[in-house]
């Protein structure tokens, strides 16, 4: 900085204006820079004990609801979405406690006839799973990482391997031959009353809501093979009308909320995306470590894990890992207040999902009975809930708001985390050695820009918000993790400095302008550290 302002060229001379460029530029640097400090200088590194869990809580576990979301069946194949739901459904946890719900805001019958054929696949994937300790509980990573044992597994184990996955590829079939012909079997459409629903189907943007719940745990009739309670399972397509602005995520999520709490009404939401598969059937324990400790559990509000990929080579050509957020600055952000919520492989209370700001009483007794009980059937609990999901539903109220998921912000994970810690909650980040979920990344070049041009327009958006961590965040959250909202804030300013330092030099090299210092002055070894 010393050498740029003092062998500035003086006013007239050439380059000048590159110079003064140039400082400025690295005047920028030097203020990110210090961004970015705050959030390396106090990691927080976790580990659960999940013993003590199951040894203190195993009655009074709570109920744990898991949205998963889809929205193009043709993006995101069903045959892969069902594969998120499955391991979701595998969870090494009471069935009887746990709900999935699948929100398709394609409202695809394609979508729901992949959950159904899942449903039913379910039956058997779910005992073979706790036979055999199966990780990961996706069938389809499952399979293609696993071979049939032949060492110590006995024969009972290789020809259980092989009759699932017999079944597994045939309901793999049935679902890519109905997505490639566009249609549902005529068999299946009339052995199945869920299809009706479709009856009055105009398209994905105008159709009314498609509600079915296809495994009730209350039923006694919904178990396994083995005569085990099955967790419930849901299909949702909200309502859409072309007059009525849907808003994304952030509207599917909200309606997901809303519908859950007369179904189920989970204490615990953890929300997938649907590329996202559950490759640790512990995970839901070990976020309850959080939410159900003695001392600290009270101000959590949600817990999040890394966002990990399984298509990713060695190499990571577009560092789709994201190592230095996942593995520095995320604990950084954890020893200042807890990490921003970043819309997958996160565990939240739904309270706090609802609005509710922060006291003394927040602490959940978990001990206390559950009294969740409902008197209608399953047709009038549908019918009931339909309702919440409608596009009208929302009007006049402070869904999108001061409830639930924020809407108008291209990153609405992000500013809805902000605001739940602006209303006194801490969050905690958790990167166990054994990934908890692995997902599919961007592949090609174009995908991966359009998600970062995503990601730094939204978080710029923010900043320019009434949200904004640079005022509306201050005195509500500490001061460091005010910083680390701002650094990925500023990710888009940021490109500009980063653009000029590197296109100008070059420009002036051609051009015979000097920028930098001789290599022989003792300066130039300040630059070579940089």
């Amino acid at each position: 900085m010393f050498y740029r302002v003092s062998n500035m060229p003086k006013d007239g001379e050439e380059g000048r204006w590159f110079w003064i460029g140039l400082l400025g530029a690295e005047l920028w640097f030097g203020f990110y820079w210090v961004l970015t400090q705050a959030l390396r200088w106090n990691q927080v590194h976790r580990l659960t004990f999940k013993d003590r869990l199951s040894q203190r809580y195993e009655k009074f576990l709570p109920r744990v609801d898991v949205f998963v979301c889809t929205a193009d069946p043709t993006i995101e194949p069903p045959i892969m979405v069902i594969s998120t739901v499955l391991s979701a459904m595998a969870y090494d946890y009471p069935p009887e406690k746990l709900a999935i719900y699948l929100s398709d805001d394609a409202g695809s019958d394609l979508t729901f006839y992949a959950l159904l054929e899942a449903s039913k696949f379910a039956k058997q994937w779910i005992p073979y799973c706790k036979k055999f300790n199966v990780q990961p509980r996706s069938p389809a990573a499952y399979f293609v990482s696993k071979s049939p044992p032949h060492d110590g597994g006995g024969q009972s184990q290789t020809s259980d391997f092989l009759a699932i996955k017999k079944l597994y590829r045939e309901m793999e079939d049935r679902i890519e031959t109905a997505t490639m012909l566009g249609r549902i079997p005529e068999e299946a459409r009339l052995k199945h009353e869920g299809f009706s629903q479709w009856d009055s189907y105009s398209s994905k943007r105008d159709h009314d809501t498609i509600l079915k719940i296809l495994i009730d745990s209350k039923d006694p009739c919904s178990t396994d093979i083995d005569g085990s309670a099955l967790p419930t399972l849901v299909y949702l397509a909200r309502e859409k009308r072309p007059q009525h602005f849907h808003n994304f995520k952030a509207g599917a999520m909200n309606a997901l909320i809303r519908v859950s709490s007369k179904i189920s009404n989970g204490q615990i939401i953890l929300n997938l995306d649907c590329d996202m598969y559950s490759n640790d059937p512990l995970a839901v324990r070990d976020a309850l470590c959080f939410f159900m400790d003695e001392e600290k559990s009270h101000d959590i509000a949600f817990v999040q894990f890394p966002q990990c990929f399984a298509n990713v080579t060695k190499n990571d050509p577009y560092s789709s890992f994201m190592r230095v957020i996942t593995d520095v600055e995320f604990h950084g952000l954890d020893g200042c207040g807890g990490p921003l919520y970043i819309g997958t492989g996160c565990f939240h209370r739904r309270d706090t999902l609802c609005g509710r700001e922060f006291n003394q009483d927040s602490k959940i007794e978990w001990k206390k009975h559950d009294d969740h009980k409902r008197q209608q059937s399953v047709h009038e609990l549908e019918a009931e809930v339909k309702t919440l999901a409608s596009c009208t539903y929302e009007q006049n109220t402070q869904w999108g708001n001061e409830m639930g998921l924020k809407y108008g912000c291209p990153v609405e994970d992000v500013i809805t985390g902000l605001s739940i810690q602006c209303k006194g909650w801490k969050s905690a980040y958790l990167n166990p050695e054994r990934k908890a979920f692995l997902g599919l990344a961007p592949s090609t070049l174009p995908q991966v820009l359009v998600q970062h041009k995503r990601w730094s327009e939204g978080d710029f958006q923010i900043l320019l918000s009434k949200y904004s961590p640079a005022w509306y965040a201050h005195g509500r959250i500490s001061l460091g993790l005010q910083l680390g909202y701002c650094c990925y804030c500023l990710w888009a300013p940021n490109c500009l400095a980063t653009l000029y330092y590197s296109i100008i030099p070059s420009l002036c090299l051609l051009k015979g302008i000097s920028l930098f210092p001789q290599v022989h002055t003792s300066i130039s070894f300040n630059y070579s550290l940089c």
